[in-house]
């Protein structure tokens, strides 16, 4: 046997031209990247972990006043701007009239106001590990005293970065700002940092209401599926 050749058994193992390829394509598959399906993976898994907790929701808020219905549900969608292929959605539009009141959905700190073309108006909060995010608020983002706040002057709302907020506790309005065609909140959830359907979140918020909460109107019916646009029957253009 020649100075540095392959003796012919280990040649047999692992030269074999349907051998070398069957390896190649494993590894290819396993190192490429699932770039658009990861978002709903992991939602799908936090969403589980969070659901199976058995976390008590009572102390939460539903996030809009004069709900009028879910326009634009979590997950992949066609464009709602007419645009061929899907695009994901990460998070959940309500619709409201303009003007509505936003109330924060669980009590935290205000890590972010911000603006944007896309999102227009919007206000970040965390809690613990959880971050929700409402878009398309009426009013603007400003400085003073070397710190951000996000001010409504109309609706008579100051929120400032850095600023513990309680459940409940009106933080906006219902507005137009961004990317959109109708005034709606786009409420959007994460937990450790993952995206979270916010949908599965109110119906195990409602499923703990009390029931004579439920039987007078006070929590509105949670949405039924990822696939329909809401009792409004048209949807909103959204970033």
């Amino acid at each position: 046997m020649q100075q540095g050749s392959i003796p012919p058994n280990l040649q047999n193992r692992f030269l074999h031209p349907r051998r070398f390829l069957f390896l190649l394509g494993l590894t290819l598959a396993w190192l490429m990247p699932v770039v658009e399906l990861q978002p709903s993976v992991e939602a799908l898994e936090v969403r589980a972990n969070a659901a199976s907790t058995g976390n008590s929701w009572q102390g939460a808020s539903f996030p809009v006043e004069n709900f009028q219905g879910y326009t634009s549900a979590f997950g992949y969608r066609r464009s709602p701007s007419g645009s061929a292929g899907l695009e994901f959605h990460r998070g959940l539009d309500i619709a409201a009239p303009e003007g509505s009141y936003i109330r924060n959905w669980w009590g935290g700190k205000v890590v972010k106001v911000s603006q944007d073309r896309l999102c227009g108006t919007s206000i970040t909060i965390e809690s613990g590990a959880w971050r929700h995010v409402y878009c398309h608020m009426k009013g603007g983002v400003e400085s003073a005293n070397g710190g951000r706040y996000f001010i409504d002057r109309s609706g008579g709302i100051v929120v400032w970065e850095g600023q513990q907020v309680a459940a409940g506790a009106r933080i906006g309005r219902v507005g137009m700002t961004g990317r959109t065609t109708g005034p709606h909140l786009h409420w959007g959830l994460k937990y450790a940092n993952n995206y979270v359907d916010p949908g599965q979140v109110l119906k195990a918020m409602y499923a703990q209401q009390p029931s004579n909460v439920q039987q007078v109107g006070r929590w509105p019916q949670p949405y039924r599926s990822q696939t329909s646009w809401g009792n409004q029957g048209r949807r909103t253009i959204d970033y």
